[in-house]
């Protein structure tokens, strides 16, 4: 049978599509914008004939009617990483929270520590080869596809043809479901001028030749678009957006120096424009791949000089990192962060760089404190921070003594809370 054969055979409407998932099963959806709407949408239309069928994802970006406390028993969200679709509902209990590391969730999958019953993703049409690309996120959800007991795709042009190991095969798949809305484009967060004096530190610790890791948010932003002056950058990142492919654009980004896959970016999941997505289309320069792959601290860590830039929202004296909860209350998820602190330490010339501005709340709450709202989740530990930069400076804490590192960090908060910082020091026997 050809290849548009079988293709035909599997063509389901998105109703009889989620007629494949049963009672009691997981459902895998890949991270952000690799999830598949016209399949959610109408396994929220049905969610009710279900019962005890989960979701599980990173980062969901549209909040779906499923998303709802009174039909929990029938399909319930759980989340690998709380977003803004899925954190009140984290916040209020009745989404549930599978902490781990980013790089480890396709390894919970293979060895059966989370279930995956069931994939919907999205995917990029069929080539003559009779394979799908998984473009938009390979993540977890390339080790999902091999546990998985169905696989169900939302076929949709404008996906882009990647390269690298996010390919699918008509005959792994159980039902294909087509769609022609345009991607979701999330853009560029807003850089003001506390992001702007954060990223500039920053940038000005980045060498030409350097291998960049970028998370996603206003200040790593920042730092990117001070970077069009350097040389032969290199991208290993978990996630590739419009800031990368600006670079890209300047002819700054040539990963000659990278130490693996040279002459490659590497990147696990997209996230941003319409032109972001046709610049992924069939990119030799660029490959998508398993987030055990692109997250791996031992593989990351081979080249040369990377520099890792993530986002935190408050550190302790000693340098703990709370990135992912406001006390007991959950906000994000560990994500990528410590997998790639961890490479950049790893790394010959490496290094990691957690942001924050000073203040929160303007600038009434100081995000340098003496120790960690009680309950806050430690995303990157004391042993593994490395340098933290706030729009007041710098403070390189690996190899430092406690009192050492308390005193740099205190030199970077906001002077309004110093003298208060350096009394609890005090009292904490820290100074």
């Amino acid at each position: 049978m050809s290849y548009q054969s079988l293709y035909q055979q599997k063509r389901l409407s998105a109703a009889d599509a989620i007629r494949l998932v049963r009672n009691g099963d997981t459902i895998v959806v890949p991270t952000a914008v690799g999830e598949p709407p016209t399949l959610l949408t109408a396994l929220s239309e049905q969610r009710r004939d279900f019962r005890d069928v989960r979701v599980a994802q990173i980062l969901a970006v549209r909040k779906y009617d499923y998303f709802d406390p009174e039909t929990v028993d029938h399909v319930r969200h759980e989340a690998y990483f709380f977003s803004g679709a899925s954190r009140a509902g984290g916040q209020a209990g009745w989404i549930d929270y599978i902490p781990a590391y980013f790089s480890e969730l396709p390894t919970l999958i293979e060895r059966g520590l989370t279930p995956a019953d069931v994939v919907f993703s999205m995917a990029s049409p069929m080539d003559e080869h009779g394979f799908f690309s998984l473009a938009l996120a390979a993540d977890y959800t390339m080790a999902a596809i091999e546990k998985a007991r169905a696989v169900v795709l939302e076929i949709n042009p404008n996906v882009p043809f990647a390269n690298g190991d996010c390919h699918i095969h008509i005959s792994q798949v159980a039902a294909l479901v087509e769609s022609e809305e345009p991607v979701l484009e999330v853009g560029l967060p807003k850089i003001g001028p506390v992001q702007e004096a954060i990223g500039k530190y920053v940038a000005e610790l980045i060498p030409d030749g350097a291998t960049l890791q970028i998370g996603y948010g206003a200040i790593p932003d920042a730092v990117v678009m001070q970077l069009t002056h350097k040389h032969d950058l290199g991208i290993h990142t978990e996630m590739v957006g419009d800031g990368i492919m600006t670079l890209v654009e300047a002819g700054v980004v040539t990963n000659r120096k990278k130490n693996v896959h040279q002459g490659k970016m590497l990147a696990t999941f997209a996230l941003g424009s319409k032109k972001l997505y046709r610049f992924m289309n069939r990119n030799p320069a660029l490959e998508m791949h398993p987030v055990d792959f692109t997250n791996d601290p031992w593989l990351a860590g081979q080249n040369d000089n990377l520099h890792a830039i993530n986002a935190t929202m408050q550190v302790d004296f000693l340098g703990q990192c709370g990135s992912e909860s406001l006390g007991t209350a959950p906000y994000s998820g560990t994500g990528g962060q410590a997998d790639f602190v961890r490479a950049a330490n790893r790394s010959r010339g490496g290094k990691a760089f957690i942001v924050l501005p000073s203040t929160a709340r303007d600038d009434t709450i100081s995000r340098i404190v003496p120790t960690l709202t009680p309950g806050t989740h430690v995303t990157t530990g004391k042993n593994d921070i490395n340098y933290v930069v706030t729009e007041h400076g710098v403070a390189q804490l690996r190899g430092k003594s406690a009192q050492q590192r308390c005193a740099e960090l205190i030199a970077i908060a906001h002077p309004d809370f110093r003298g208060e910082l350096r009394e609890a020091a005090r009292k904490m026997n820290l100074l």
